[in-house]
């Protein structure tokens, strides 16, 4: 049953990422608060069917920490689901990608609508300036800008890096980092199928001052909070995933 569940859901997922994204392209011509509502009422449809037919849902805590104007999202990187759920949390907003999803018909141009800040990443230090300058751009517009600094996604039980693109976002514009900690990839693994019944856990910790600060404190002090609460809220010793 959690398979077929799943595969019901992963249908109508794709089917209806397809569907907004031709009409938020179709639609190209409103104002973004439009073009954006029409996408919050997808990831609304995507929450509630992943709750009516996988049972898996989401709790948040630390809500009282989110401040009233966009900052920076530094948040961790487990399964597609944050991608998706993290729109319902902090609205508007906006994200650092990969240009190549800007390549994909529909599904990529509606990203570019929506002020996806697209990077080459094998450019290096011109990825960092491309972060900085559209990133600064779309916190001045009140979105928030969410960052996944480990790069890519990272099993639970596992850490990567983080890069200094975001942190340097933060050093040069002033904006607060608001660090965020989940546990969906034991849910929604990172190349898994089935998606898991369960409650995933989100955690938003004090935002950061980022003031007077250079890149690599503003990483540590980021990456020392989600450390801490990942070991808080994770189900399974380190190394092992749900089964």
């Amino acid at each position: 049953m959690l398979a077929l569940r799943s595969a019901v859901f992963f249908l109508l997922l794709v089917v209806s990422t397809l569907l907004t994204a031709a009409i938020v392209v179709l639609l190209f011509f409103l104002p973004y608060r439009l073009r954006y509502a029409i996408a919050a009422q997808w990831v609304k449809f995507v929450l509630v069917s992943l709750k009516g037919l996988c049972d898996l849902s989401h709790r948040v805590e630390g809500a009282e920490n989110i401040p009233e104007q966009p900052c920076i999202v530094f948040s961790k990187h487990q399964s597609a689901w944050e991608t998706i759920a993290l729109q319902s949390i902090f609205s508007p907003q906006t994200w650092v990608l990969k240009r190549e999803l800007l390549w994909i018909p529909f599904f990529g141009w509606a990203l570019a609508l929506m002020g996806g800040i697209a990077i080459d990443r094998s450019s290096g230090r011109k990825a960092v300036q491309q972060i900085v300058e559209k990133g600064k751009g779309q916190l001045d517009k009140g979105r928030w800008v969410i960052i996944f600094p480990e790069g890519t996604r990272v099993a639970p039980g596992e850490e990567r890096k983080f890069g200094i693109g975001g942190a340097v976002l933060a050093e040069k514009s002033g904006y607060p980092v608001v660090p965020v900690a989940h546990n969906a990839g034991e849910f929604w693994r990172r190349r898994g199928f089935i998606k898991y019944p369960g409650v995933i856990s989100v955690v938003v910790g004090q935002a950061i001052a980022t003031d007077g600060k250079s890149a690599s404190q503003i990483n540590a002090e980021a990456k020392q909070w989600m450390d801490r609460e990942m070991a808080r809220i994770s189900r399974k010793p380190e190394g092992q995933a749900n089964k």
